[in-house]
């Protein structure tokens, strides 16, 4: 194992701390503190009606935090090798990251058309 991809292991696994956090604060605010702004977001732009889009914000958010601390946990105890918590690691980001933007285009579906 050289340096780089040493280097890289570290950079991934401590990148996954801030990222539980504001995923599972989120998930926090959108459901105990009905704080709906960051609510299916398209352009930096609420959606009309995101009370209605909340509980699926919160799905996404609570279950990529839950996924991404149970990997960090599994890292730390020795149970996941590299290839295992990586790529979970990585499937949980993009599927965050891919979950975000069809639940913002979907609550902008019928709003931009009129």
């Amino acid at each position: 194992m050289t340096y780089v991809s040493l280097a890289i292991n570290w950079i991934l696994f401590l990148a996954l701390f801030p990222m539980a956090f504001i995923w599972l604060r989120r998930a926090w605010q959108i459901a105990v503190k009905r704080d709906f702004s960051e609510v299916a977001l398209k352009r930096g732009q609420s959606p009309q009606n995101p009370e209605k889009y909340a509980s699926y914000a919160v799905a996404i958010n609570l279950l990529a935090g839950v996924v991404v601390i149970f990997v960090i946990i599994g890292v730390v105890a020795a149970a996941f090798d590299y290839a295992t918590w990586s790529a979970m690691a990585g499937v949980t980001i993009w599927m965050k990251i891919i979950a975000d933007f069809i639940l913002g285009r979907q609550a902008h579906l019928f709003a931009d058309k009129k």
